[in-house]
């Protein structure tokens, strides 16, 4: 079976993350910047924004979130908590051997970008939040 993964400039991989297979994709060497999709996208949303951070000297990541694309999910609402979506990211950044990312998020990616620096603001080192506003209540 062919990839489904289109060909580009980034490489196609997977990490255990709370019991999870995460698919991501990636691109570049340095600091990392974390994409996180919105709903109801892909790591793909962000297919020209990969090469273009690569290229400005980041290792940028863009993962399917849980239950999107190739990433595993349950039938579970639970599971989707914030908490729950939350602890994703800081489990790939565990994967990936990182300590602290930028996160840019756009849309239902910025919400958890948000609430990912409110939960464990020592793993994130700055937040982009496209399409979405501040949030006002704690997580």
């Amino acid at each position: 079976m062919a990839d489904p993964v289109p060909a580009g400039p980034w490489k196609s991989a997977f990490a255990d993350v709370n019991g999870l297979r995460m698919h991501y994709v990636e691109q570049g060497v340095g600091p990392l910047v974390l994409l996180l999709h919105g709903f109801p996208e892909l790591w793909y949303s962000w297919r020209h924004q990969l090469p273009a951070l690569a290229q400005a000297g980041y290792r940028a990541v863009a993962p399917d979130l849980r239950g999107y694309g190739r990433t595993g999910g349950s039938g579970s609402l639970a599971d989707y908590s914030i908490r729950n979506l939350v602890a994703d990211i800081q489990g790939l950044l565990d994967a990936l051997g990182e300590k602290q990312s930028v996160l840019v998020g756009h849309d239902f990616g910025a919400v958890l970008a948000w609430n990912a620096a409110l939960l464990a603001p020592e793993r994130v080192r700055a937040v982009a939040a496209l399409s979405n506003r501040l949030p006002s209540q704690a997580p």
